[in-house]
């Protein structure tokens, strides 16, 4: 084996392994959600780009931070499906049916769609503060920017493909996402790229929320007698029932 497949074993395998066997098994039937995801995407692209469209999907989906809150958390989950109707929507799609696709066999349809708002929220409230604060502080924005629209699925993508590379231990994978998006802020300085670091934060904040979770599990689950859980509770059946498992 060379070193880049020993590599590749190593960032993707755990990944691969618990992909492979759903789509095997399933086909297509695995990513409902992600395929109803694509589609949604692409009629929302195909609206906003007709003359009698792009007014419905603006009053709809497209979140500004000169919005009212309100109506601004109203519209941003339909912001997840509008595209940025300049650009080529094809790149979008694929984005969307990759990573969407491993996290909803991955993690499971709801705890996907959780994670790909929280991201998208994210970097809507943060659009708020950056402007609140002024182009003077950190990470701060110009005031023109409250006119600009949400980055729509792009920081779903990015903070679903962090997550997973959290998860499944492909470090390496979601530190180069994680650079790609502190490059952009740096080469174009604009909301898109501030906002998709918003959502790698509010990620970041998941990760080590589910990271403390599994652990008082795991203490929880190893407290009593001291004993791990399969022999401690050996321990409390009677000579007669352990020797019938035998």
């Amino acid at each position: 084996m060379t070193t880049a497949a020993r590599w590749a074993r190593a960032e993707w395998g755990r990944l691969y392994v618990a992909v492979r066997e759903p789509l095997l098994r399933r086909r297509w039937r695995a990513l409902p959600m992600t395929l109803g995801v694509v589609c949604l995407t692409a009629l929302v692209q195909f609206t906003q780009n007709q003359s009698w469209g792009y007014r419905l999907v603006q009053d709809l989906g497209a979140v500004r931070a000169e919005d009212p809150l309100p109506l601004a958390l109203l519209r941003t989950p339909l912001s997840l499906f509008v595209p940025a109707p300049d650009l080529p929507v094809w790149g979008a799609l694929a984005q969307l049916l990759i990573v969407f696709g491993l996290a909803e066999i991955c993690l499971g349809r709801w705890r996907t769609l959780l994670i790909a708002y929280v991201a998208t929220l994210a970097g809507t409230l943060y659009a708020r503060v950056g402007i609140a604060v002024g182009p003077a502080g950190f990470l701060g924005l110009p005031g023109t920017d409250a006119h600009v629209v949400d980055t729509g699925p792009s920081a779903a993508v990015v903070g679903l493909a962090v997550f997973l590379g959290w998860r499944y231990r492909a470090y390496m994978s979601a530190g180069a996402v994680v650079v790609a998006m502190v490059v952009e802020v740096i080469l174009k300085d604009n909301l898109a790229g501030k906002e998709h670091l918003a959502a790698i934060v509010a990620v970041l904040v998941l990760c080590g929320v589910s990271a403390t979770r599994h652990r008082l599990t795991g203490v929880r689950a190893g407290a009593g007698s001291g004993l791990p859980p399969i022999r401690s509770w050996m321990r409390r059946r009677g000579p007669a029932q352990r020797r019938s498992w035998r």
